[in-house]
């Protein structure tokens, strides 16, 4: 078995940085992710973060389709309950009339942010409103769907263009979900790693087959760095380490730079628990990481690994893709 590679981006605001500097870094590694062959390049919604760039997520998707040609794009993911379904038919529909058979729509059930946004951003919504997520997916997809005799509302552009849904997770929720309608399924292990085996094998076991998708079809979400040697790729990793710890302590902020050792930044109850949701990382040398991910395809059976690299420095960043192609190509 040989998985595809793609990236996950969360379009990162660096210490020292500027929003504007994190979209046009983005866009820059969308076209350096194509010349090296990555199958997709995703973006994910978030919201009143201050190292996330990437909140209208389908506006960059649109800016980064058009900067590229051939790699997919979509969303990992489009943060559903925030929207009417509708208005993502429209979002998506657009793109893919616009780029054809390159969009995809990966559909997450959290609101990608804290509680007082989440009000912000619904507003006239229920707070229940993540209840209705099997729900609005089915009416998403039908609006996506060929046109039905009598329907009264229609995603225009988008009725009939079947831009592909993916159904995100951290949890059994997604798999579960993902299974039932048959469509292909993203599990999130490079921030929330604690389910990832159960998910797996709950999803392959109970999966109903449909029409586009007779199989089942699974991605694994990884942290993935990579540098000329293990003690360089540690440094960077450092970053996200720092990110972590300051969601421990409810603290906010761009990407840090990165420090040399993290020791003395954290308690050990604290480095505990950054590990422990950072446990699906990758991080090292070629070498280090071509026997890491070698495990970890070994242990999950991934279709695809998704990769999520955190780095500070925009170059360090598309050098480490650069390595882990090679990596995969090797």
């Amino acid at each position: 078995m040989h998985p595809r590679l793609s990236i996950l981006d969360l379009a990162p605001i660096v210490e020292g940085g500027t929003a504007a500097q994190a979209l046009h870094d983005s866009i820059a590694l969308a076209q350096h992710a194509e010349r090296l062959g990555y199958t997709r390049y995703w973006v994910a919604e978030h919201h009143n973060m201050d190292g996330v760039a990437s909140s209208a997520t389908a506006v960059l998707i649109g800016q980064i389709a058009a900067a590229t040609s051939t790699i997919r794009v979509g969303s990992g993911g489009i943060m559903l309950p925030n929207h009417a379904p509708l208005t993502i038919a429209e979002q998506f529909g657009t793109l893919a009339t616009l780029f054809p058979g390159r969009i995809d729509l990966g559909l997450g059930r959290a609101p990608g942010t804290d509680g007082p946004t989440m009000r912000a951003l619904r507003r006239h919504l229920s707070t229940a409103h993540e209840d209705r997520f099997p729900e609005d997916v089915l009416e998403l997809t039908a609006y996506l769907a060929p046109e039905q005799e009598g329907q009264v509302v229609r995603a225009i552009p988008g009725q009939g263009t079947e831009v592909p849904i993916w159904l995100l997770g951290s949890s059994l929720y997604g798999a579960q979900l993902a299974a039932y309608l048959g469509l292909p399924f993203a599990f999130a292990s490079h921030f929330a790693p604690a389910m990832l085996m159960q998910a797996l094998e709950m999803y392959r076991a109970q999966y109903r087959p449909s029409a586009r998708h007779p199989q089942p079809y699974a991605a694994v979400g990884l942290n993935v760095i990579v540098a000329d040697t293990d003690a360089q790729a540690q440094r960077l990793f450092t970053s996200l380490q720092q990110r972590f710890l300051g969601m421990q302590r409810g603290q906010r902020g761009p990407l840090p730079r990165p420090v040399d050792q993290m020791a003395d930044l954290w308690t050990a109850g604290e480095q505990l628990a950054v590990e422990r949701m950072l446990s699906e990382s990758i991080v090292g040398s070629p070498r280090t990481v071509r026997e890491g991910l070698a495990a970890t395809l070994e242990r999950t059976g991934a279709d695809e690994f998704i990769v999520a690299c955190a780095v500070h420095d925009a170059a360090a960043r598309r050098r480490s893709y650069e390595l882990l192609a090679g990596v995969m190509a090797g």
